[in-house]
């Protein structure tokens, strides 16, 4: 097991140290991902910054950057981080766009189209993106965020099922039959940036409709814990992907780091249109995620649980432990209990002391169960630390609420 490092006796229930962390890790990527000969950003690095990636442009990473950046610009940092923020959303308009068929190709090399395919994971993040850089005051991203949520409507909303459909080829002629809770899930949290960018109810109504139908019908149809993937009808399908736990974006599994996700933003939802069960479910979803998934012996939460509820990837990952630490927050503002700020410190304590790279900035992708790094790239596509840097945000947010 790793000796302790610097970091765990920092006061992360103080906004100013919450902030610094922000920048902190906003400048282990800027200047150097800002990519000034094909647009967009640089997506691939070692854990001292070395570029390893110059020609990925991943949509979700270009969105994820573009989300950093507007945060960094809306918390008072550097001047800079607004026009890196607008940047991303230029390479958005010009290159991900398709410009044919509208929706956002998956993947670039440089400025060429990689992967055409549209996907709802994909488009959520160009929905949260430019709604939080027209909330940093970017105008432009208005006509991003109102395009991408037309997209949205046209092609992949199911109305039969109140849920995302999932992918589509690049001309909108073929479905893939796969459904998925992941981009339903993003496409929550990018709802509830709109509306609070905009004040526009049709996305608090959207981000409403798709938190019942995730965290209440979902998962009634299993062990009323959130599944990952689905058939077309949405009944769990517990053999796609059976097995393979490190899908970037279909994992198999129960993935506890989901459930603290549904927890947070049931709270974030309930900030604007409260009702009793959206406490009940975050507080159940909470609590048994943390039961699974938390290693007494070392610490950190693991990563995947098999339908019997057995741990099947013991992995601590750094996405899990931020949203953990966002939905601690705002358990914690909304029921005033100490045991999710106790919870709250507990994880930020072990992310201090395994996660975070105290020299550099950043956070580290992936540990075994001991605590141990696998690589020393620290980040490649499509990373950016986005994770840690919503839930100090959310954070914040959660620590100024005066209720």
């Amino acid at each position: 097991m790793k000796t302790v490092t610097s970091g765990s006796s920092t006061d992360f229930q103080n906004q100013e140290e919450l902030k610094k962390h922000v920048f902190k890790t906003l400048d282990f990527y800027y200047p150097a991902c800002i990519d000034h000969e094909k647009g967009g950003y640089i997506n691939g690095f070692l854990d001292d910054g070395i570029i390893t990636d110059t020609t990925t442009k991943h949509l979700v990473a270009t969105s994820r950057y573009i989300y950093n950046f507007s945060i960094g610009a809306i918390l008072g940092g550097e001047e800079d981080y607004f026009e890196a923020a607008r940047h991303g959303i230029r390479f958005l308009n010009e290159h991900h766009r398709d410009h044919q068929h509208n929706g956002y190709f998956f993947e670039m090399n440089g400025t060429e189209v990689e992967n055409p395919a549209k996907m709802a994971y994909g488009h959520a993040f160009v929905l949260l993106a430019s709604s939080i850089a027209y909330k940093a005051g970017i105008e432009e991203a208005k006509d991003v965020m109102e395009n991408v949520y037309d997209v949205l409507e046209t092609h992949f909303w199911d109305e039969d099922h109140g849920l995302y459909r999932d992918e589509w080829n690049a001309d909108w002629t073929s479905l893939s039959p796969y459904r998925g809770q992941n981009p339903n899930m993003h496409l929550c949290e990018a709802m509830l940036s709109s509306y609070e960018a905009t004040g526009n109810e049709v996305y608090l109504r959207r981000a409403y409709t798709l938190a019942k139908m995730v965290t209440i019908d979902l998962a009634e149809r299993s062990e009323e814990l959130v599944w990952e993937n689905y058939t077309p009808e949405w009944e769990p399908d517990y053999m796609y992907n059976k097995g393979d736990t490190k899908d970037e974006f279909r994992p198999y599994g129960f993935i506890p780091g989901h459930q603290f996700e549904w927890a947070k933003l049931l709270m974030w939802l309930d900030r604007h249109r409260s009702e009793p069960w959206m406490l009940e479910k975050a507080e159940d979803l909470y609590e048994r995620a943390w039961e699974l998934a938390w290693d007494n012996e070392y610490g950190g939460l693991f990563f995947a649980v098999s339908p019997e509820l057995d741990v099947i990837d013991h992995d601590k990952n750094y996405w899990v432990m931020s949203e953990a630490i966002a939905a601690s927050a705002l358990l914690a503002a909304k029921t005033e209990s100490q045991t999710y700020l106790e919870k709250y410190q507990q994880l930020f304590s072990y992310s201090a002391d395994n996660l975070m790279d105290h020299e550099h900035g950043g956070w580290y992708k992936l540990l075994d169960r001991e605590n141990e790094k696998y690589s020393q790239e620290k980040s490649s596509p499509p990373k950016t630390d986005y994770h840690p840097v919503a839930a100090c945000y959310q954070a914040i947010i959660a620590l100024d609420d005066p209720s």
